[in-house]
């Protein structure tokens, strides 16, 4: 493997670009594997739990290996088409062996007793709480290796190996400061016990055929390679029905659609609802850099965005969840905020363990997000903006929404002219964001709209009339002498939150200020054509040092350039986003536009959630351009 870029110059070097993981998910518990056959992170028993496998963060915080004893790059990876399952290749001087990893899911086991996680409608599915990895030699013979070594609590907490009733093929690991989680390892391969490392060495032959599982909670893990083949095969055809489901187009760009809606769904944590914003904590948006945060909660922002890429790709029970999940915090949570727990909790504190270097010697490694506090204004259009959109697709009416859009729109009329954090979170000081009072106006206008419809039709007229004057005041403060929209008021700075203006009507697409704004962050706020949030040193964020281009801003601009008929622009943009995707079609949160390195948390919920928007608007609009230019 090649170190990741300037990693020697920040402590221990990070063998595996951010991008080439692979992500596992069973909907509760999620694992990156890297081309190496090394599940280097894994929490255990919930996404956000703290890792048993963590040496993404530092070398000595667990990881958990499968491949040949003297060979360190595959010769091949993929999915198993329409699956979570990831299979490596590897190719020696004497033979091959395919490795298959997968978080394995079963039939619903509830059946005479209740789940004490669920809160959601049970399905004909959960997960086994089982990590399975199956071996295959194919051709002549090779030399397998299986080093499992968890290092619970982020790496600070060793393990201790014991054998079990199985004899050498099962064992049972436990940590004095975690007796709650307990880790058992199951294998037709002889198990050996070194300190806290698992360890097997076994010649594989043409045709032999083995498997190793760590379970967890109490979950009876296969006891032969049978039984763990059938399990393996179940969850392979559950992920293909699943995916069977969605509605993809014909298209080249088929395959980006469903990679991305198989990496929202194993973000998704099955018992509430919840999409997870990343997998991880603390992948740096700049190497050695400080911009490192944990991304292991839910945003209500993201919330349209969600239900929008669901919707439209036919996955409407998803949709429902993630929907009823955000009604239950809005129920029961008038003062709404920004983000939640995935299990809904409210407090998120923010610390930082020291004791990890970070992935390429980027610190600080955190866990908790302390942005759960700020004021943040977008929230109420967000929510509100998901109401609507769930009331359009769904039609259906939840008797919990008017209360909940009815206190959410009267905090909007409350502090829309309050400055707020942003939607970047930043930790500088506060400011009258233009795209924050934009989706104060959302939630008003939206609220107007939906008002009527619940027959409040006084109040559908003066929430009407209140998103007026919102609006009138954006484009009286917000809008600089160029006609383009600009990051606050007070500034003529650029920001790519404002490619979300036409997205969201607030605007019609044709009007010169939408028009211009598009172009200006298009010409202006890129590098190598990618985008940027923001120029750091026009904005006081609160943090030092340089990021890379936001993919998630890169897919809006190519919607945006849709909306304003640059069609063909938008092609051309969406068409090399999509070929800077990672190996496996998997994003991170940003671009390092200069080479193309994933950087920050991984895999990113919003940045597929904008490349399914994207690319179902260049699809769209396909046969209306192309009939036009060959008209011409």
């Amino acid at each position: 493997m090649t170190d990741a870029p300037g990693s020697g110059t920040h402590g221990w070097q990070a063998d595996v670009p951010i991008g080439d993981y692979g992500f596992l998910s069973d909907g509760e518990v999620s694992a990156l594997v890297s081309p190496g056959g090394s599940i280097d992170w894994m929490c255990v028993p919930r996404f956000d739990a703290p890792s048993t496998f963590g040496r993404l963060l530092g070398r000595h915080a667990g990881s958990f290996r499968i491949a040949p004893t003297d060979v360190r790059v595959p010769a091949a990876r993929r999915y198993l088409p329409g699956t979570m399952i990831l299979e490596t290749s590897w190719g020696t001087d004497s033979g091959w062996i395919i490795v298959r990893d997968a978080l394995l899911i079963g039939p619903w086991h509830h059946t005479e007793d209740r789940s004490n996680t669920y809160v959601r409608t049970p399905t004909d599915y959960e997960a086994e709480h089982i990590l399975l990895r199956t071996i295959r030699c194919v051709s002549g013979e090779v030399q397998t290796t299986m080093d499992c070594e968890p290092v619970l609590d982020y790496g600070q907490a060793q393990v201790t190996w014991a054998y079990t009733d199985q004899g050498y093929h099962q064992g049972v690991a436990k940590a004095d400061d975690d007796a709650d989680l307990e880790l058992h390892l199951t294998s037709d391969m002889a198990l050996g016990f070194e300190g806290g490392q698992a360890e097997s060495r076994t010649l594989l032959k043409a045709g032999d055929r083995r498997y190793v599982a760590m379970s967890w909670n109490g979950a009876p893990p296969p006891m032969d390679f049978d039984d763990a083949y059938k399990r393996q095969v179940w969850t392979a055809h559950h992920w293909q029905h699943w995916l069977g489901r969605g509605d993809f187009p014909d298209h080249p760009w088929r395959s980006y659609l469903q990679r991305s809606a198989l990496t929202l769904k194993g973000l998704t944590y099955a018992p509430t609802g919840a999409i997870s914003a990343a997998g991880t904590t603390s992948l740096p948006e700049t190497i050695g850099g400080g911009r490192n945060y944990d991304y292991r909660f839910t945003w209500i922002r993201d919330a349209t965005f969600a239900l929008w890429g669901l919707y439209s790709l036919g996955f409407d029970w998803e949709a429902l969840d993630f929907f009823a999940f955000i009604a239950d915090i809005a129920s029961e949570d008038k003062d709404l905020q920004i983000m939640y727990g995935i299990g809904g909790e409210r407090d998120l504190p923010e610390s930082e363990l020291d004791h990890l270097p970070g992935y390429a010697g980027s610190r600080p490694v955190r866990i908790g997000n302390a942005a759960y506090d700020q004021r943040q204004h977008d929230v109420w259009g967000a929510l509100l903006d998901s109401v609507y959109l769930h009331i359009k697709s769904a039609d259906r009416l939840d008797n919990r929404v008017w209360p909940i859009l009815e206190t959410q729109v009267k905090e909007a009329l409350k502090h829309w002219r309050d400055p707020d954090a942003g939607i970047w979170e930043v930790r500088g000081e506060s400011q009258h964001f233009t795209s924050s009072k934009m989706m104060c106006w959302v939630a008003v206008d939206r609220g107007s709209h939906l008002a009527r419809l619940y027959g409040e039709h006084a109040m559908a007229d003066e929430w009407g009339s209140a998103a007026e004057e919102i609006r009138a005041d954006i484009l009286e403060h917000g809008v600089d002498e160029r006609g383009v929209f600009t990051q606050h008021y007070g500034t003529t700075a650029l920001d790519a939150s404002l490619l979300l203006a036409p997205l969201l009507r607030f605007l019609p697409a044709d009007d010169e200020r939408i028009r211009a704004t598009v172009l200006a962050i298009a010409d202006e706020l890129t590098e190598d054509g990618l985008v940027l949030r923001y120029r750091v040193e026009e904005t006081d964020d609160g943090f030092d040092g340089e990021e890379g281009t936001f993919t998630i801003c890169s897919f809006w601009l190519v919607s945006a350039l849709c909306e304003i008929g640059e069609w063909n622009r938008a092609r051309r943009l969406c068409g090399k986003l999509l070929s800077l995707a990672g190996p496996l079609q998997l994003y991170a949160e940003e671009i390092e536009a200069s080479s193309g390195q994933h950087l920050g948390n991984f895999p990113q919920a919003f940045t597929h959630l904008a490349l399914i928007n994207a690319v179902q608007h260049v699809i769209r609009l396909e046969d209306k351009y192309t009939d036009d230019d060959e008209h011409a």
